[in-house]
């Protein structure tokens, strides 16, 4: 009887650690599915922000630019030259977003205020 009972035990063991393989396997195959899931989620996020700023821009041009027609009685030359410098500042923040363009480093932007503290220091 320990005979039977010792193989009915390998038997139920090898169903055991074939039930686990396939189960494994299953797991393994639905997080690869998640992860994938998870890049389009963010590729869907990354493309929103960029469209969104890229639109923002333009219509923040636009807008000032109707008011500086409106206002100033300059039409439609504001309303054309502030929704041309809204695009370019659009296509702009795209490209520093997506890291196409570097973004000013913070000390070039204090450069433009020590500019002439600079020439006097190079001049003495």
């Amino acid at each position: 009887m320990k005979g039977g009972r010792r193989e009915s035990l390998e038997e139920r063991m090898q169903r055991l650690d074939a039930e686990l393989a396939k189960r494994r396997a299953d797991d393994s195959a639905g997080d690869a599915a998640e992860e994938k899931a998870a890049e389009s989620r963010k590729g869907y996020a990354v493309a929103m922000k960029l469209s969104s700023e890229f639109v923002a821009a333009v219509i923040v041009g636009a807008l000032l630019g109707y008011l500086m027609d409106r206002f100033a009685g300059t039409a439609p030359w504001g309303m054309i030259v502030l929704l041309l410098l809204g695009f370019c500042a659009g296509v702009l923040n795209v490209m520093r977003s997506a890291g196409l363009v570097a973004s000013p480093h913070p000390v070039d932007r204090m450069a433009g205020r020590d500019a002439g503290d600079k020439t006097n220091k190079d001049g003495a």
